[in-house]
């Protein structure tokens, strides 16, 4: 394996003129997937609940970054290629588009106390390899502005060969940090996948701390990752852990007491002050090139001394019902009626607060016949959900929960059905209870509004294989399906 290093040089400038190809590669079938693991990817970070509010990107840390290889350049006189700026975390897709935003304080540092580091990547659909490259971050970027072509360096401080080969998870790149790069930086690392037009581009947030005069004795043991806005009188905890289980004695605890505190950024910042107040065996916050540990805005790390005997830290939310949520149907019809069992059931919601909400209609054998699902700004909009049924009286059930997560609000209404009911019967919607699907279950595929019953043993094992990325024996939609279902 050839590993190069590049000397950098100032990134030529981009003319507006110039297209930057930044879609989702729609017009191939890629299944190559993967991230960085060491240090740990924006994205697995969120996985690993190191970030929050991380949309998609904490499920499928190894499907982020992907689109058109060439970073920063195009190749041969091509338009530049890759992700656009602004979305070079994300790689342009946007259920990642939350990876994008960019301050001083949004995410979680991992520290690089070694400018020789074996950075390592875990692939879960691996395909060849050209190279993978690393970039960093300018001396002069800005960390309150979103990462653009302009806040890296032009060239890769590192180069590791692919030689068109199949990469192996946990194989060690070794790097060497350029010298000059001390503090807080993004590294980009970039899988160029061999043999599609594809690559993988991962953003890693570090702080360098290498030569740094650190204080001895300091350990990692967690992070306080600022998610939901609290309210006044919520309370939040960081629970200490040791060998043997919680230790209270170094365990600390603030409430909120104004607006102002609840607000992510400031309820992390004063339980992380909290705990330096408190403590001198651990601490909280940032830690700088001197070895100094201070609280910040944001996401904070935490830090013992091994004679506290504390190994990680939990932070816990405890958080008050919101007690004037509010969420009612409305606007529901007399009946609706059935043309061949088929029928839009349109209904409206009232809702007080922003929720996720959760609507399922049911017969009166308690089976679903249709449901649908939305986000809700508050007001009262109006829903419609696809049935299939057959007539009589039925119930819907709507289920709607604030978005912090602290309240949660429920109301049934009937509804009659009448009309020409459906000839086919079935057991779910197609996804619902996918794990219990055995030979002889019979699914309505909303997609097509058809059903499908699943093919005796060995195949009925194919009726449980389904994931929004992966769904190749997904009833009428997967390429595979006729393996595992027959048409009714």
């Amino acid at each position: 394996m050839e590993v190069k290093f590049y000397k950098r040089s100032a990134l030529t400038a981009c003319t507006s003129s110039m297209v930057l190809l930044s879609a989702m590669l729609a017009s191939q079938s890629v299944s190559a997937h993967g991230y960085l693991e060491v240090p740990p990817s924006r994205a697995l970070a969120c996985q690993k609940g190191l970030n929050t509010n991380c949309g998609g990107a904490q499920y499928e840390p190894q499907s982020v970054g992907e689109t058109f290889k060439g970073f920063p350049a195009g190749v041969g006189g091509a338009p530049l290629q890759g992700p656009i700026d602004g979305k070079i975390p994300s790689g342009g897709a946007s259920m990642f588009s939350a990876l994008d935003v960019q301050s001083a304080s949004r995410w979680h540092l991992s520290e690089i106390k070694d400018r020789n580091i074996d950075f390592q990547w875990h692939y879960t659909a691996v395909h060849p390899a050209t190279k993978h490259e690393y970039f960093i971050t300018r001396n002069d970027w800005n960390p309150n502005e979103s990462l653009k072509r302009s806040s890296f360096e032009s060239t890769p401080f590192c180069m590791v060969d692919g030689g068109n080969q199949k990469p192996v998870s946990g194989a060690k790149h070794n790097c060497d940090i350029p010298e000059d790069k001390s503090g807080q930086h993004v590294i980009l690392a970039i899988w160029t996948v061999g043999d599609t037009d594809a690559a993988f581009y991962n953003a890693a947030d570090v702080n360098i701390l290498a030569e740094a005069s650190l204080p001895g004795g300091w350990s990692s043991v967690g992070g306080i990752a600022p998610a939901n806005a609290l309210l006044v009188g919520d309370k939040v905890k960081a629970r200490a852990f040791s060998a043997n289980g919680e230790n209270p004695d170094y365990s600390v605890e603030v409430s909120i007491d104004s607006a102002e505190e609840g607000q992510p950024q400031n309820w992390s910042f004063k339980l992380a002050e909290q705990i330096n107040k408190t403590h001198t065996l651990v601490r909280a916050g940032i830690r700088d090139e001197q070895g100094n540990i201070e609280a910040v805005r944001g996401n904070n790390s935490l830090y013992a001394q091994k004679d506290s005997g504390v190994t990680r830290y939990e932070v816990q939310l405890n958080m008050q019902e919101d007690a004037a949520a509010r969420l009612a149907v409305a606007s529901l019809k007399p009946e609706y009626v059935l043309d061949k069992g088929l029928a839009k059931v349109d209904f409206g919601v009232i809702a007080n607060r922003k929720m996720n909400i959760e609507a399922t209609l049911y017969d009166e054998h308690n089976k679903s016949v249709g449901s649908t699902s939305a986000q809700l700004d508050g007001g009262a909009p109006m829903l419609t959900m696809d049935v299939r049924a057959n007539p009589g009286q039925h119930t819907l059930t709507l289920i709607g929960t604030t978005l912090d997560g602290r309240t949660t609000r429920q109301d049934t209404q009937v509804v009659n059905l009448t009309g020409e009911g459906t000839v086919v019967d079935y057991d779910f919607v197609f996804p619902q209870n996918i794990g219990d699907y055995t030979a002889g279950t019979k699914v309505l595929q909303p997609k097509t509004n058809e059903v499908f019953e699943c093919k005796p043993f060995p195949a009925s094992g194919y009726c449980k294989q389904y994931a929004p990325t992966a769904n190749g024996f997904e009833p009428a939609i997967g390429a595979d399906w006729h393996l595992a279902w027959d048409k009714r």
